[in-house]
């Protein structure tokens, strides 16, 4: 195993559960603003940035006031940063209930307006509202840093592999609602979302997509056990054949019930270069798209660095 990949954590999610379960719900606080803003096909514009320190919403504008918020994961708090100034917020709470009165409070100290919403959403076993979350929270700064970690390893790998694609790809983030590292591409041939579900997640629905990403837990998605920590991936609709396929990486395999393929982060860190295993398990789910659904090969063009086309003329082949 390389250098590279022995940097790669161990990921146990015994360990990690009653962190993610809090950033999962404080995540939420700041991410509600992203619903004040014109919807874009899929939720791709609600995600959160994965950054040097944590993950951060983009900026947003309310009532004269510019503003994002950046749960700093490795330094334990929270930075309201806007055009009149910044606050800073502990993330060591008590409880969920304490960090959403603290924010609300902090936010206002900058004239940042109140959330539109407190509920808690796409968590079953959670409160309705972030008000009704008493339960006591303890600040684990190893599993924080482990968290992060994971996130900024697997949006390389994934970021890596969207940047070939010429269609409509949503930048690479955490999805805040069901806390999932996403990375979609988009084709603008409509779909029939069933009767069933949330009005959020049929208007994801609409059009056809392939997606690739991370999960701390993929039952997200309906299915797997609790110890799936890993890559997951599906395609929208969920075309027939793909039992029988290959997913580019030694331990991926297709699992019927989840409606997934799926990449457990113990093979991923087994592999020879983890970050270019993410770029095949995603390449093997758009081949599949190609060869069952019908999507189109030319969509995806070479894959080379910014200084290859810095010094190559256009239409010039690419040496693999």
């Amino acid at each position: 195993m390389s250098e590279h990949a022995e940097a790669w954590p161990v990921l146990d999610h015994a360990e990690l559960a009653p962190m993610t379960e809090y950033v999962n719900r404080v995540v939420q606080v700041a991410g509600k603003y992203s619903l004040d803003e014109p919807f874009e096909v899929g939720w791709g514009n609600i995600v959160l940035e994965v950054t040097p320190r944590g993950l951060c919403t983009p900026p947003f504008r309310r009532d004269g006031v510019t503003f994002s918020v950046h749960y700093r994961l490795l330094d334990g708090e929270v930075v309201i940063e806007s055009d009149r100034g910044s606050r800073t917020l502990s993330l060591a709470r008590t409880s969920v209930a304490d960090f959403y009165a603290a924010f609300c409070e902090t936010a206002g100290q900058l004239g940042v307006p109140h959330p539109r919403s407190d509920r808690i959403c796409e968590i079953p076993q959670a409160p309705p509202h972030f008000e009704d979350d008493g339960v006591e929270r303890v600040w684990d700064a190893r599993s924080a840093r482990l968290m992060w970690e994971a996130f900024d390893r697997a949006a390389d790998g994934l970021e890596a592999w969207q940047a070939p694609f010429l269609g409509h790809r949503p930048r690479v983030g955490v999805m805040w609602g069901g806390f999932d590292l996403s990375a979609t591409r988009w084709r603008p041939d409509r779909t029939a979302p069933g009767p069933e579900g949330p009005p959020f997640q049929r208007n994801a629905q609409l059009h056809e997509y392939v997606s690739v990403g991370f999960s701390f837990d993929n039952t997200h998605s309906g299915g797997g056990s609790p110890l799936d920590i890993g890559m997951y991936a599906y395609i929208w609709p969920q075309p027939k054949g793909l039992a029988d396929r290959s997913w580019g990486v030694e331990g991926a395999a297709w699992h019927p019930d989840a409606g997934l393929a799926l990449l457990p982060w113990e093979a991923l860190r087994r592999a020879p270069d983890p970050r270019a295993a993410i770029v095949a398990f995603g390449d093997a789910v758009y081949d599949a798209a190609v060869a069952t659904a019908g999507w189109p090969a030319d969509l995806v063009d070479p894959r080379v660095d910014g200084w290859y086309m810095s010094e190559h003329q256009p239409g010039t082949p690419v040496r693999s």
